[in-house]
């Protein structure tokens, strides 16, 4: 029964560090979450830069899981190349050694949980104020607390070897196998972590054990390095439900660590001695005999080990670009009505899931573009006599086509909702109120695109048909449309911080309209003097209002942009 009391209060005390370790890393993220927008936008090819990148963010929202799943985001929103993502995640590797040193430094040298309960009281005062960002730091002070207090109960939990000396002999029998007990602390990290999907965690618990002598210095070491190859998993786990780059990305998180704890393994003995010299030198005691020094030892070799890895294989990226892509092959055939960029869910930072969204739009807007020029093809083909079969498949595009950008409203509104749920700031806030507006008019157009289509259904229905004239102006209006939808396509890709004015678009509008005018008052002429029937007539003004329907919506689009400003 106190076995299973023991076993119990060790899992409670993982469980509150880290329920701590997600809430700190959740109220920094919302804290940092303006400013990341910022940085990814600042991304260059430099590759250094690309590291820093990753280092630093890492470092300011305390989890490599969090970087990485949030750069398979990037990447699956067309955010970040796969090239680029490679450098961010070796940074986020670098970055995540910051955990370990301040557990090193502070949860084992200053008594932290004894001001955690006054934390914790701080941090519910700044709760209950209506600012959002005195709530996230509330969120972050509180998660900074329960992350030290469960540290506390975790030490607390592990019981000593000098009162348990069974362990001790325990322990001895599966370390006492050479290199073959280091493979299998290496797999027993990589599973720990797995299972607790938190590489800090498992570091925490690693120290813990190290602190008490459960564990020499070359084996806890072991276990660091199979923390590594096991923290890359969540990262997969995220990438099941993004795109094919987003997948590689992911796999590419997990050829990078296993990469690295390949060469060291090879190198296990010379590295072991190099750390333990530093730690000595440093921290006056050997890791080998002192066990205060194998906590120094233990975040040493997790520095060393990742800032190593980094300057070894950053530049290999392009080569390890290559071996994802070959493991992970793009599909043959291009998935065309499909989400392309928020399938992967909105991110843990609301601020960030904007540019999902905006990605996801511009697509839309393609796809909006798509319609249209299926339409005028339609127009063409309802003409031919002995081609009616290509104006049937045509039609049935242009209705399937129709009910897609429908579904991709419903879905890409959903998504903004979600956002909305989320803290976001006020121009956040315009942003995703213009969004609505946009898929709105792009949904709009869409449906005019099958409103053509029936049109011409039922000019073939009549037996009506559209003279050399007619179809002439009606291609030219639809050219205009094209291009202003271009032109809207443009304006949606700049986004609201670089958009200075809509004058390109206004002037196709304009454009569309005066043709339409024009065309109006000469159809009035044309129906007097008998030029064609009066069926044929309406079916073709018909077709020319649907098209200046469509001019409004696209002009309606670049000012729902411009108005964010």
């Amino acid at each position: 029964m106190d076995v299973l009391l023991q076993v119990v209060k060790l899992l409670g005390s993982l469980g509150l560090f880290l329920y701590g370790m997600t809430l700190m890393s959740e109220g920094l993220q919302k804290v940092a979450g303006d400013k990341m927008r910022g940085i990814l936008a600042s991304m260059t090819s430099n590759s250094f830069k690309r590291v820093l990148t990753g280092l630093f963010i890492t470092s300011i929202i305390q989890s490599s899981s969090a970087t990485t799943v949030m750069v398979v985001s990037f990447v699956n929103a067309g955010l970040l190349s796969l090239t680029q993502s490679v450098g961010v995640i070796m940074g986020a590797n670098i970055g995540t050694t910051v955990t370990a040193w301040i557990v090193t430094l502070l949860g084992f040298k200053m008594d932290i949980s004894a001001i955690s309960i006054p934390l914790v009281g701080l941090g519910f005062i700044l709760l209950m104020f209506k600012s959002k960002k005195k709530k996230s730091t509330g969120e972050l002070i509180i998660g900074f607390a329960l992350l030290f207090l469960g540290l506390a109960y975790l030490k607390d939990s592990v019981p000593s070897i000098d009162k348990n000396p069974m362990i001790f002999e325990f322990l001895k029998q599966w370390t006492s196998y050479g290199f073959l007990s280091v493979l299998m602390f290496v797999g027993i990290g990589t599973l720990l972590t797995i299972v607790l999907q938190s590489s800090s965690a498992t570091m925490a618990l690693t120290l813990v054990m190290c602190s008490y002598g459960w564990l020499p210095f070359e084996i806890a070491a072991a276990m660091v390095l199979g923390e590594n190859i096991g923290t890359t998993i969540t990262a997969n786990i995220a990438a099941t439900v993004a795109n094919t780059s987003a997948k590689r990305a992911a796999l590419a998180h997990t050829v990078f660590n296993v990469t690295g704890v390949l060469w060291v393994l090879l190198l296990y003995k010379p590295i072991i001695y190099i750390v333990s010299m530093i730690v000595t030198t440093l921290f006056g005691a050997n890791p080998h005999e002192d066990t205060g020094a194998i906590l120094f030892g233990i975040s040493t070799l997790h520095t060393l080990f990742n800032t190593a890895n980094t300057l070894l294989l950053v530049g290999f990226t392009p080569q390890i670009v290559k071996i994802v892509t070959k493991l992970i092959p793009g599909k043959k055939t291009e998935e065309i009505f499909r989400l392309q960029f928020i399938e992967g869910g909105v991110l843990s930072t609301a601020e960030l899931s904007l540019e999902q969204a905006k990605q996801e739009i511009v697509s839309y807007a393609k796809l909006s573009k798509r319609e249209i020029a299926y339409a005028r093809k339609a127009v063409f083909e309802s003409e031919q006599e002995s081609e009616k079969g290509k104006f049937e498949e045509l039609y049935n595009k242009l209705v399937h086509y129709e009910q897609v950008m429908d579904n991709v409203e419903i879905e890409i509104a959903n998504y903004l909702n979600k956002i909305g749920e989320g803290e976001i700031s006020e121009e956040s806030s315009r942003r995703v109120q213009a969004m609505y507006k946009i898929i709105s008019e792009l949904e709009s157009i869409g449906d005019s695109g099958v409103s053509i289509a029936k049109i011409l259904q039922r000019k073939i229905s009549h037996n009506a048909s559209f003279d050399h004239y007619m179809l002439e102006n009606i291609d030219t209006m639809m050219s205009l449309l094209e291009d202003s939808i271009d032109e809207m396509i443009k304006n949606l890709e700049l986004g609201y911080t670089k958009i200075t004015n809509i004058n390109e678009a206004e002037e196709y509008e304009n454009k569309t309209n005066v043709l339409r005018t024009k065309l109006k008052e000469e159809h009035m002429a044309n129906l007097e003097n008998n030029k064609y029937s009066y069926q044929s007539g309406v079916h073709y003004m018909d077709v020319i209002e649907e098209c200046e329907k469509i001019g409004d919506y696209v002009v309606n689009v670049s000012e729902a942009v411009l108005e964010i400003q």
